[in-house]
């Protein structure tokens, strides 16, 4: 006899129901039971889907249930939903329209790893940077209500994101507008890497600890030997938001910025949440929720590694291992500053280490295992990184901040006011400069020679290759002001590494090296990443017509190189993965119109273009914009 569904899998059904969700409306209609099948069928296909595209699998996975809830109890068609950062709106991209085309995630031409406006309309807002969420809803709020329109305005944001300074700013504003508001703290205990700070440990304060216990023993007995009302009075304790609990929880916190305050709300549990989000509905004040959510949830590998699920390349969906194909032959630029640091490290007991709660991200898991006290995470925070470096800098320590080349953008006042007007010492070192690929255009390090290269008393460095980084950490440490370091995301050419870090000597600043030397017809000055492959299209020329120089340096130019490839060549061809408007082509026409030189030659550059390069894998994205072997040696010819 056929019993149906076996009944060991409750997720099990003949006919699934995410094909039949053509409007995001339809959730709403769904029972209890049929959302917890749609769930599964979710995250099967975001692990499907994602073993094959790479993305950021975690988040996601731990929101599908609070996915379903917001949208069985509101209308993204007229309420405006805001996702932080967007690394967790997957499963909201699956079911407002984007189902058929999610196969294409992060490809190039398909649909993107983050919530975009010009994606679709049921993004209300584009992210990709963090803690953004609460003032762009706010914002969202009190236009509604300038307008006298009827909705409602809801932004989700995560416990990491809400140590920046950013949110709390919005939080701020928020209590005191005290309209109509609701902000979902998703409570998963980590960002990308498990996060740090006081907020942090307030957050997942626990409260089992044996002084929580005695104080709570001791209120209960007092409660209870009440006479007459002693029971009642306990009971209204234990269930009212004032309770015990409450006083040792974020709710006072929140409160405290004048919101009302729900939770903590099982973020797993699809009718509590639905209960939540109508009691936050149904006020005409900001409300809080707080959400306590597993990220990885309901798969395995990422459950039980989390930070490696984060962001992830592509994996066996069985196994949860990464996929062979394509791995690197050779150490990445990530690894290479992260060992040169700790040699360096070593033996100079003044270096310390900052990042902005990425430690895998920038290399520095190692240096913080082997240096605690001279590692600091400071959380989802750049600017107070920045400051955070210059204040120890102040006393004779040798800071290196390591962040991302997009994510520093957010830190430039810093940089100007706290690092450069006082020449202090800080060493920055921008991981992931020019493109990066999949994540797109919120993550592609496009603008940092432009936004540094201005700055005075600013040196900035590009190294070709692994040992030129590693060369160029050696000589930051050696100048004594401040110093940014730029470098590629992935693998370098595999260049020899030097043996005895510490022994070698500083690099010449502001000279560049002749790599390739040609007759005169046409000279490349190429920087960073675009050396190897305008070294590789000169040598296909086979002609030796190219000289090829290493730049080396932004700031200071190689002047001397520039004069003489400017008195023995009659065209010059400038390189750089970074925006051609106002980044390092730009300063070296510069240098060409003040000096008054290379009036009658010819110069082309390539670079990323004034515009907002999409996202796709690198490889596809440099071809496109000819900054790959073949477009500069088609770029080459054109010139001859």
């Amino acid at each position: 006899m056929n019993k149906g569904p076996d009944a060991a899998d409750p997720y099990q059904r003949a006919e699934p129901l995410l094909p039949g969700i053509l409007h995001p409306s339809q959730v709403a209609a769904l029972s209890p039971a049929q959302l917890e099948l749609l769930a599964a069928e979710i995250r099967a296909v975001l692990v499907d889907t994602v073993s094959r595209t790479g993305g950021h699998l975690a988040p996601s996975l731990g929101v599908v249930e609070l996915t379903l809830a917001l949208l069985s109890v509101f209308n993204p068609a007229k309420d405006k939903l805001i996702w932080d950062v967007g690394h967790q709106a997957y499963a909201y991209k699956l079911l407002t329209g984007r189902k058929d085309r999610f196969s294409t995630l992060r490809r190039l031409g398909g649909i993107s790893g983050f919530p975009s406006r010009d994606e679709s309309s049921f993004d209300h807002f584009g992210v990709g940077h963090s803690s953004t969420s609460v003032s762009a809803a706010l914002g969202m709020a009190v236009a509604r209500d300038l307008a006298r329109e009827d909705h409602h305005v809801l932004a989700v944001i995560g416990d990491g994101s809400l140590t920046a300074g950013l949110a709390f700013e919005g939080m701020n504003q928020a209590g005191a507008v005290a309209g109509r508001f609701i902000v979902i703290l998703n409570d998963n205990e980590m960002s990308i890497s498990k996060n740090v700070g006081a907020l942090s440990l307030f957050m997942s304060r626990n409260l089992s600890a044996r002084w929580v216990r005695k104080v709570k023993r001791e209120v209960e007995t007092l409660l209870s030997g009440i006479p007459g009302i002693g029971g009642d009075l306990l009971e209204i304790a234990r269930r009212s938001k004032y309770s015990f609990k409450n006083f040792f929880t974020p709710g006072m916190l929140f409160e405290a910025l004048r919101f009302n305050y729900i939770g903590a709300v099982n973020g797993h549990d699809i009718v509590e949440l639905q209960k939540a989000l109508r009691l936050a509905a149904a006020q005409d004040r900001p409300v809080l929720i707080h959400v306590l959510t597993r990220k990885g949830r309901g798969y395995a590998p990422a459950e039980n590694n989390p930070v490696h699920f984060h962001g992830v390349g592509r994996f066996s969906p069985d196994t949860g291992s990464p996929d062979g194909e394509g791995n690197p032959p050779a150490p990445t630029y990530t690894r290479a500053l992260g060992d040169a640091l700790c040699a360096l490290a070593a033996r100079d007991p003044r270096i310390v280490a900052i990042t902005a709660a990425m430690p895998e991200g920038t290399g520095l898991r190692e240096f913080s295992e082997r240096f605690p006290d001279r590692f600091f995470d400071v959380g989802i925070c750049e600017q107070h990184a920045v400051t955070f470096a210059a204040g120890l800098a102040t006393q004779g320590l040798r800071p290196f901040v390591c962040i991302y080349s997009t994510f520093l953008q957010r830190s430039y006042d810093q940089i100007v006011h706290d690092v450069c007007l006082q020449r202090l010492p800080v060493v920055f070192c921008l991981d992931r400069a020019g493109l990066v690929g999949e994540d797109g255009a919120t993550h592609h390090g496009a603008f940092d020679l432009a936004y540094l290269r201005h700055i005075p008393q600013m040196t900035v460095f590009a190294p070709r290759d692994e040992a030129e980084l590693q060369r160029g950490l050696v000589t930051a440490l050696s100048l004594g002001s401040p110093f940014a370091l730029r470098y590629p995301r992935g693998s370098g050419p595999g260049s020899l590494l030097p043996e005895d870090l510490a022994g070698e000597s500083p690099l010449p600043v502001g000279r560049g090296e002749v790599l390739a030397r040609g007759d005169g017809s046409l000279a490349v000055l190429a920087l960073g990443s675009m050396v190897a492959p305008a070294l590789e299209a000169a040598r296909d020329l086979a002609s030796g017509r190219v000289t090829v120089c290493d730049a080396r340096w932004v700031k200071p130019l190689p002047v001397e190189n520039i004069k003489e490839i400017s008195a023995t060549h009659g065209k010059l061809l400038l390189l750089e993965e970074g925006c051609l408007a106002g980044g390092f082509s730009s300063a070296v026409l510069e240098y060409l119109a003040d000096a008054e030189i290379f009036r009658n030659g010819r110069v082309e550059r390539l670079g990323l273009p004034d515009a907002f390069v999409e996202h796709g894998p690198a490889p596809e994205l440099r071809a496109r914009l000819s900054l790959n072997r073949a477009g500069i040696l088609a770029k080459m010819r054109e010139m001859l």
